[in-house]
Protein backbone atom coordinates (compact mmCIF):
# COMPACT_ATOMS: atom_id res chain seq x y z
CA UNK A 1 0.00 0.00 0.00
CA UNK A 2 1.55 3.35 -1.02
CA UNK A 3 2.12 6.04 1.57
CA UNK A 4 -0.78 8.52 1.67
CA UNK A 5 1.66 11.38 1.32
CA UNK A 6 3.51 9.94 -1.66
CA UNK A 7 3.15 12.13 -4.73
CA UNK A 8 1.44 10.33 -7.61
CA UNK A 9 3.49 11.40 -10.62
CA UNK A 10 3.20 9.87 -14.13
CA UNK A 11 6.46 8.00 -13.50
CA UNK A 12 5.11 6.66 -10.20
CA UNK A 13 1.82 5.64 -11.79
CA UNK A 14 3.65 3.93 -14.67
CA UNK A 15 5.91 2.00 -12.33
CA UNK A 16 2.95 0.99 -10.15
CA UNK A 17 1.13 -0.21 -13.26
CA UNK A 18 4.15 -2.29 -14.23
CA UNK A 19 4.88 -0.32 -17.40
CA UNK A 20 8.56 -1.06 -17.73
CA UNK A 21 10.58 -2.83 -20.37
CA UNK A 22 12.96 -5.76 -19.84
CA UNK A 23 15.72 -3.38 -18.68
CA UNK A 24 13.45 -1.77 -16.09
CA UNK A 25 13.19 1.53 -18.01
CA UNK A 26 9.81 3.23 -18.29
CA UNK A 27 7.99 2.68 -21.58
CA UNK A 28 6.08 5.61 -23.08
CA UNK A 29 2.39 5.44 -22.24
CA UNK A 30 0.41 4.89 -25.43
CA UNK A 31 -3.30 4.90 -26.19
CA UNK A 32 -5.06 1.54 -26.31
CA UNK A 33 -4.98 -0.36 -29.62
CA UNK A 34 -8.77 0.08 -29.94
CA UNK A 35 -8.47 3.86 -29.59
CA UNK A 36 -5.67 3.94 -32.17
CA UNK A 37 -7.97 2.12 -34.61
CA UNK A 38 -10.67 4.78 -34.43
CA UNK A 39 -8.62 7.99 -34.17
CA UNK A 40 -8.22 10.08 -37.31
CA UNK A 41 -6.43 13.30 -38.15
CA UNK A 42 -8.70 16.19 -37.14
CA UNK A 43 -7.66 18.21 -40.20
CA UNK A 44 -7.84 15.63 -42.99
CA UNK A 45 -9.86 12.81 -41.42
CA UNK A 46 -7.15 10.42 -42.64
CA UNK A 47 -5.73 7.53 -40.63
CA UNK A 48 -2.95 8.05 -38.12
CA UNK A 49 0.16 5.92 -37.59
CA UNK A 50 2.04 5.61 -34.34
CA UNK A 51 5.68 6.71 -34.55
CA UNK A 52 8.52 4.22 -34.14
CA UNK A 53 9.34 5.61 -30.69
CA UNK A 54 5.61 5.54 -29.80
CA UNK A 55 5.52 9.20 -28.72
CA UNK A 56 3.56 10.68 -31.63
CA UNK A 57 0.70 9.97 -34.00
CA UNK A 58 1.61 10.69 -37.62
CA UNK A 59 -0.73 12.13 -40.25
CA UNK A 60 1.02 11.73 -43.59
CA UNK A 61 -1.68 13.60 -45.50
CA UNK A 62 -1.49 16.64 -43.18
CA UNK A 63 2.31 16.25 -42.79
CA UNK A 64 1.89 16.57 -39.02
CA UNK A 65 2.98 14.68 -35.91
CA UNK A 66 0.63 14.89 -32.94
CA UNK A 67 2.28 14.27 -29.54
CA UNK A 68 1.16 11.61 -27.08
CA UNK A 69 1.49 12.77 -23.47
CA UNK A 70 0.86 10.32 -20.63
CA UNK A 71 -0.99 8.05 -23.05
CA UNK A 72 -3.28 10.83 -24.32
CA UNK A 73 -2.99 11.99 -27.96
CA UNK A 74 -3.06 15.78 -28.31
CA UNK A 75 -4.89 16.16 -31.60
CA UNK A 76 -4.78 19.91 -32.04
CA UNK A 77 -2.95 21.88 -34.71
CA UNK A 78 -1.28 23.95 -32.00
CA UNK A 79 0.21 20.86 -30.34
CA UNK A 80 1.32 19.23 -33.62
CA UNK A 81 4.65 19.68 -35.33
CA UNK A 82 5.28 19.69 -39.06
CA UNK A 83 7.04 16.69 -40.56
CA UNK A 84 10.04 17.10 -42.81
CA UNK A 85 10.35 15.41 -46.20
CA UNK A 86 13.05 13.19 -44.71
CA UNK A 87 10.77 12.07 -41.86
CA UNK A 88 7.95 11.27 -44.27
CA UNK A 89 10.22 9.13 -46.45
CA UNK A 90 11.90 7.26 -43.59
CA UNK A 91 8.82 5.96 -41.84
Amino acid sequence: MPDEHQENTPATAASEAGETDADGADEPAVPSPRLLEILVCPLTRSTLEISKDRTELISRRARLAYPIRDGIPLLTREAARELTDKELKSS
